[in-house]
């Protein structure tokens, strides 16, 4: 596999997931409008910010509204496999779609460690897929062990969340790499040299499952505490095809800061 069919993609992303947070939607619409006040020259790269599903609607609304040059796209936390019916509390994709959504953050480490399976995000990815959304494929190890066992768990979590995905699909899909470890207070990145291993892994299993014509359409990106100072490295050095960022994409000035410089750099 030469490093030309994986330096195919083009634009890079930078997706916003903002989780459980701002607690009001006026400190919602105050953070999107400082995010979307600085990507009048981006051409490069793509946008995306995932507020709570309660905000989605309304940030469409102030998106439409306003004249920005380059808007970002709204997606969404997670999303249910079922069209409709008696699912109290869930959210289907289609409903997703017909607020303004475009993306949607499946599998999420924060959410398989409330019992979501792989078999679940497996029905989510292709539901998501029929509704035209693009799914964001979280996949991530806990630990890292001495006998490389956290590699066979990688290579299960994608073949089984990508089960009965056709070759037409996977070019819709997006692979986040979030290694658990690196994620939340405290915790500390992988090396830009980790996630180049980790992305010629998971390339290789694609590979292997879709062919070498569909991976150079694939974009992985990194998440785990990536933030303004570690950007660089993980495009040049790991080869990313962008982030997922979590804490820092409730600060305005760092998450511009981030895009500014996937703008900027080719990997």
């Amino acid at each position: 596999m030469s490093k030309n069919t994986v330096n195919k993609v083009t634009k890079k992303i930078v997706c916003g997931n903002w989780k459980m947070n701002p607690l009001s939607l006026k400190e919602a619409e105050k953070l999107l409008i400082e995010i979307s006040k600085s990507f009048s020259l981006i051409k490069k790269t793509e946008i995306i910010i995932c507020p709570p599903f309660i905000y989605l609607e309304p940030l469409r609304r102030l998106l439409k509204a306003k004249s920005y040059k380059l808007k970002p796209n709204l997606g969404a936390q997670d999303s249910f496999w079922g069209d409709k019916g008696a699912y109290t509390g869930e959210i289907s994709v289609e409903m997703l779609y017909n607020i303004g959504a475009r993306y949607v953050i499946l599998g999420h480490s924060e959410r398989r460690a409330l019992g979501e399976n792989n078999n679940d995000i497996n029905k989510k990815i292709k539901a998501s897929i029929s509704a035209g959304l693009r799914p964001i494929l979280c996949v991530g190890e806990s630990i890292r062990d001495e006998n490389h066992e956290y590699l066979n768990f990688i290579k299960m979590q994608i073949e089984e969340c990508l089960n009965g995905i056709s070759k037409d699909s996977i070019s819709k899909v997006i692979i986040a790499y979030e290694p658990i470890w690196a994620i939340g207070k405290g915790s500390y990145p992988a090396t830009p040299e980790e996630f180049r291993e980790m992305n010629i892994f998971i390339r290789k299993i694609l590979n292997d499952k879709f062919g070498a014509k569909m991976i150079g359409k694939i974009r992985i990106i990194y998440g785990g505490s990536a933030d303004e100072k570690n950007t660089e490295g993980f495009i040049k050095d790991g080869e990313a095809d962008g982030f997922l960022l979590g804490r820092a994409s409730l600060d305005a000035k760092k998450f511009s800061k981030i895009v500014e410089i996937c703008e900027t750099l080719d990997k």
